[in-house]
């Protein structure tokens, strides 16, 4: 999967099914949802990264439910409805045309609110949990309850 091919796929507002990040030059990092018993928190870890790879699925990022812009960047999320109600965030560069990066995860209720900093893109699921994504590395992401 080339730059070009990952470009043209978010173009056309689609992405890899499964749990994962997919980088604008065409490395994808496998990641796992974990859940801490007795604690509101969660833990997205990366499994294995590929420079190459072919999908096995491809999903449609067809609702867009939040946006959000600053300093020439932009931070997008929502759901792929007709695919189980899949969340995914991205961040984007050039109106959103160029993709920076994009997370899906299969088992995140849709996200609902964006928000985008210097350092973070921070969303919030309809199920009430908060990823913060680091801008540079958001395979890093920390995942927390929303408060109350």
């Amino acid at each position: 999967m080339t730059t070009d091919d990952v470009q043209a796929r978010w173009r056309a507002r689609r992405a890899p099914d499964g749990d994962l990040v997919l980088f604008g030059d065409g490395t994808l990092a496998v990641m796992e949802l974990q859940e801490f018993t007795g604690s509101p928190q969660w833990e997205w870890r990366e499994i294995v990264r590929a420079r190459q790879w072919t999908p096995a699925h491809w999903i449609d990022v067809d609702l867009t439910l939040a946006s959000c812009d600053r300093a020439g960047s932009r931070a997008l999320a929502g759901e792929s409805a007709a695919h189980g109600s899949i969340g995914w965030v991205a961040l984007t560069r050039d109106g959103g045309d160029t993709l920076e990066w994009l997370a899906v995860c299969r088992y995140s209720d849709p996200f609902a609110v964006v928000e985008l900093d210097d350092t973070a893109v921070t969303a919030t699921s309809t199920a009430g949990q908060v990823w913060r994504f680091p801008r540079s590395a958001p395979e890093r992401v920390a995942i927390t309850s929303a408060p109350r």
